[in-house]
């Protein structure tokens, strides 16, 4: 069994992949605003690489079957930074559901030992969600 360990390295990580995905939902809350679209994806990669390592991103992201979705997330961030946002947006959003899509599973059980959330997960009707879609991934 393979354990996790947390350093104070992932433990940085994690929060910068946390900010990433709030300033990105900020970014769109406030109408696509380009800045805290392009901060929230800057601070969700440096997150990535600290939490799990650059060796480690780097060949998750040149994998030959993510090349689909790594392109589309990198175009997407190219066209936020250049200035459209809403195009950039969901380029990026086909890209990452295409990347991690394999982690869902693995996300949902994750959520449901989250002590108030997790009870929210473990409903009937959540779990015949989650074991329906179990497994499958996103037609590419």
């Amino acid at each position: 069994m393979v354990s996790f360990e947390m350093n104070d390295m992932k433990k940085i990580g994690l929060g910068l992949t946390g900010f990433g995905v709030f300033f990105s939902f900020l970014g769109i809350i406030f109408f696509f605003d380009k800045g805290f679209l392009a901060m929230g994806n800057i601070l969700f990669i440096s997150g990535l690489m600290m939490t799990i390592g650059l060796k480690s991103t780097m060949q998750f992201f040149m994998k030959p079957k993510n090349y689909k979705g790594t392109i589309s997330f990198g175009l997407g961030f190219l066209l936020v930074l250049i200035g459209w946002p809403v195009f950039g947006v969901i380029l990026e959003s086909y890209g990452f559901i295409v990347l991690f899509s394999g982690f869902w599973p693995t996300l949902a059980v994750f959520l449901q030992r989250i002590p108030v959330f997790g009870w929210i997960i473990q409903q009937p009707f959540v779990t015949s969600l989650v074991t329906r879609y179990r497994g499958r991934r996103v037609p590419v």
